[in-house]
């Protein structure tokens, strides 16, 4: 794994560490300290099968521990596990653990509880069960180490293991009947079932026996789903709140009030032009018509006058602050629908032509930008209303050659693994390319030092090859009261429980 007013649809979009804490909505810094934020989507489920990043992972990230997280710069840090090494071949990871360390129903964690989380992972149908696929075999080696023996090498395995690949629940609740929800983790709370009601208000308290409680000085806090932006925000400007996600729309609004603005640009914008080989349009497997749409697309505009210049234009799909960014690529496709025109024209579309796009109440705003704009270089847009809760599953059928969508980015491998490879989710209609399979094995089989600048050439692949048409990376906007401090994260558009801290 998007949020914003479009990324409430995003299935896609990663973790931090630190002290975490705000007074509560209404309460003195002498009472217990309570954190209350509004989610813009609700809780889809605690089995770890099924957990997901962005806005979701603000529900468990209270009650599971994960094996690694990320600080405030987005660097990897030990967590229950203490070090990872890899072997020569990156194909072996070595991993110690943290002693002590008890789930909330008595159970300890130790390597073969490892083990157990992360083959359960592989074998569910959640959207993150590729974070566990690549491991053949597990060798425990002691009570505190074991080692992680891959298929092939996983350029992804250790960001993994700081989201959903390395959460740990107890191995006694991974199969049991109320394991979507009731959680049983080692994390620093636990869920109040007495303050919890599904789709209202999620409520958690302090973990007593928690390792490392210092590190999260709440005693209480309380998250409400919220779909509306403007609920949220008048919730927040009322003091029911300490913080929630907003939009650019509301950042005039929040200044005024005296409320802070914390943002950080995780998911970009853009066209999807999934029919690569002409499956459903056929002129769209030429690559001067795939150019010629990454020509037609005024992105400064765009961003400008929708999204109030929060944000970064660009024309690649990798997040800056991963190792498959390059800062050149973003100027590739400049504003030019003169070029456009004759793109078309030297492809034999002259005459232009038509592709259909779903259209979804989440994505209004951008729907008369994508037909003006294209209809000026001949392409005519046939839109399909699709209702906002079946956005994903109709992307990801297969049915459109094109959409329209804020897709989330984390590290370069899996925004690969999410969006490029002939498996991946977001290529529905499983296009490929000999090239592009020996850029992917090639940054696969890389060697620590030699990733970034093999991400970087699968990067450029995908920008020569037009198979993506980014317009942007739009900021996600936090917004918090005077009280709450907010650590945004580089790989999620909402921060963890532990990227909040009180303002004393």
């Amino acid at each position: 794994m998007l949020i914003r007013r479009c990324s409430a649809l995003l299935a896609a979009a990663a973790l931090v560490v630190g002290a975490g804490a705000c007074s509560g909505a209404g309460a003195s810094s002498s009472a217990a300290r309570t954190l209350t934020i509004a989610n813009v989507l609700d809780n889809n489920s605690f089995d770890p099968t099924q957990l997901n990043i962005g806005n979701q992972m603000q529900y468990w990230s209270p009650v599971f521990d994960t094996l690694l997280t990320r600080d405030k710069d987005n660097k990897l840090k030990p967590w229950l596990a203490t070090s990872w090494t890899y072997d020569a071949k990156r194909t072996t990871l070595n991993v110690k653990l943290k002693t002590g360390v008890k789930f909330t129903d008595g159970t300890p964690f130790d390597a073969t509880v490892v083990k157990d989380n992360l083959t359960n992972l592989a074998a569910g149908t959640g959207q993150n069960a590729y974070m566990s696929r690549s491991i053949a075999t597990y060798q425990i080696v002691s009570p505190t180490e074991l080692n992680l023996k891959l298929k092939a090498p996983d350029p992804g395995l250790i960001d993994y293991l700081a989201s959903v690949g390395g959460v740990m629940a107890s191995p006694k609740s991974l199969k049991a009947k109320d394991v979507a929800t009731v959680p049983v983790g080692s994390g620093p709370y636990v869920l109040d079932k007495t303050g919890t009601v599904a789709g209202s208000t999620y409520t958690y308290k302090r973990n007593p026996d928690y390792w490392n409680a210092s590190a999260f000085p709440y005693d209480k806090i309380v998250i409400k789903p919220m779909t509306d932006v403007t609920a949220r925000l008048n919730a927040l400007k009322s003091g029911q709140l300490n913080a929630t996600l907003t939009d650019t729309n509301s950042l005039a609004d929040a200044k005024r009030t005296g409320l802070t603005a914390n943002t950080t640009p995780v998911n970009w914008n853009g066209l999807l032009l999934l029919d690569r080989e002409g499956k459903l349009v056929p002129a769209l497997k030429d690559l001067r018509v795939r150019k010629a749409i990454n020509f037609a697309f005024d992105r400064e505009a765009i961003l400008k006058n929708v999204s109030h210049s929060e944000g970064a234009l660009t024309t690649q799909i990798f997040n800056a602050a991963g190792d498959g960014y390059d800062k050149s690529l973003d100027s590739i496709y400049n504003y030019d629908p003169a070029k456009a025109k004759q793109l078309l024209a030297e492809a034999g579309y002259g005459s232009g032509f038509s592709i259909t796009i779903p259209e979804s109440p989440g994505f209004a705003q951008y729907n008369a930008i994508i037909e003006q704009q294209l209809a000026a270089i001949g392409i005519k847009v046939k839109w399909v209303k699709v209702p906002s809760n079946a956005v994903i599953p109709e992307i990801l059928s297969g049915k459109y050659p094109v959409v329209f969508m804020t897709l989330g980015s984390q590290s370069a491998w899996q925004d690969i693994q999410k969006a490029v490879t002939r498996k991946s989710p977001w290529n529905p209609l499983k296009a490929g390319d000999p090239q592009l399979d020996k850029l992917l094995a090639a940054a696969q089989n890389a060697s620590e030092a030699q990733l970034p600048a093999a991400m970087k050439a699968v990067s450029k692949w995908l920008v020569d090859n037009a198979w993506f048409d980014p317009w942007y990376r739009e900021n996600s906007v936090y917004l918090s009261d005077a009280k709450t401090a907010v650590a945004m994260q580089a790989y999620n558009v909402a921060p963890a429980i532990s990227s909040f801290s009180p303002k004393e």
